[in-house]
């Protein structure tokens, strides 16, 4: 078998694919300087004569697959597979394999930095001391950029996926107390509480958003919800911006109904004149879509997607938890090569 790999690799996880399946055709879609375009990833999957591809933000599209309809797998090394004509590869037999939790630990780690900087003020404490404000009073700074702990705070994620129980996991130890709202979680850790989505709003000091996006939730967390935070409180998405209605979050941070936001995206980006007035205001803390941007989380994708494919071609298993459309074990009953 023939594998195109667009998205970033390591060499040690190309050679893996390589003794175990058969020749790699390494393409990275950063030396194109940006993803491939869909007539792009048609003629590299033409020249190169690929039987499968691994990509990351190339197009994907319906079009493609029509052309290419006896590819062995697409991998997408993703935590959500949202470049790809997923139900076009599904009618054309073709697996498609993703990596959940590939930016887990990334955005764990910048979410407790960015949390605890704004607890702390820390921001508006750094302009403060660079704008050249120390003066001869010893308490000033002290007194006015004193914060807050992170330590104690009770910890609302809405959505209990990779991300947010990896965030869990960190943070019980400061210690935090942690509840969640998600239905589709069935077995959790005892030392956390699943409660509904309407409590984890009013009773936590912390909200924080790791939902996906589909149908039910575009525009999930609006102006009811967002009422019943406490007057203190912070809300925090790093998932994706358009599961919030950001007009009714920008009313509750203008009128200072909340203490303020750490937002990681954006309905627009680059952002639009809302975007920008949302990231402008001073009780916002904004981060140009980062948390899950580290050079590690790419080694961390190459490992998750080795591990989908070789189960599936060498191990032949199809109790595959990285398979995205799960229809396709209808028609295929051999994996092995």
């Amino acid at each position: 078998m023939k594998i195109l790999i667009t998205a970033p690799y390591t060499s040690q996880a190309q050679q893996q694919l390589s003794d175990a399946i058969g020749e790699i055709v390494y393409r990275p879609w950063k030396e194109n300087g940006r993803a491939y375009s869909e007539s792009e990833l048609m003629g590299l999957l033409t020249e190169t004569g690929a039987e499968a591809l691994i990509t990351e933000h190339d197009q994907v599209t319906e079009k493609v697959i029509a052309l290419f309809p006896d590819l062995h797998f697409i991998g997408v090394c993703r935590g959500t597979p949202s470049n790809v004509a997923i139900p076009s590869a599904t009618r054309a037999g073709i697996p498609v394999f993703y990596t959940p939790a590939r930016n887990a630990q990334a955005v764990a780690e910048m979410f407790i930095a960015n949390v605890i900087t704004f607890l702390r003020n820390t921001l508006p404490g750094i302009e403060w001391l660079k704008g050249g404000n120390w003066g001869e009073g010893a308490h000033t700074s002290y007194l006015q950029f004193k914060g807050n702990e992170l330590a104690g705070k009770t910890i609302g994620m809405v959505g209990f996926g990779a991300v947010g129980q990896r965030i869990a996991n960190m943070v019980r130890y400061f210690p935090c107390k942690i509840q969640f709202y998600d239905p589709y979680i069935k077995s959790y850790d005892p030392g956390y509480r699943k409660t509904t989505i309407e409590d984890v709003f009013e009773s936590s000091d912390i909200v924080s958003i790791h939902l996906p996006v589909n149908e039910d939730t575009k525009g999930m967390i609006n102006r009811e919800l967002l009422a019943r935070m406490k007057p203190d409180a912070i809300f925090v998405n790093s998932a994706r911006a358009i599961v919030v209605n950001r007009d009714h979050l920008l009313e509750a941070l203008e009128m200072k109904r909340i203490r303020g936001a750490v937002l990681d995206v954006f309905d627009h980006e680059p952002p639009d004149e809302i975007d920008n007035k949302i990231i402008h205001l001073p009780n916002v803390l904004a981060t140009p879509h980062i948390m899950g941007a580290t050079f590690e989380v790419e080694d961390h994708h190459a490992a998750i997607m080795n591990e989908a494919v070789l189960n599936w071609f060498v191990n032949g298993n199809s109790s595959n938890g990285l398979l995205v459309n799960k229809e396709v074990l209808a028609t295929h009953t051999e994996h092995k090569l």
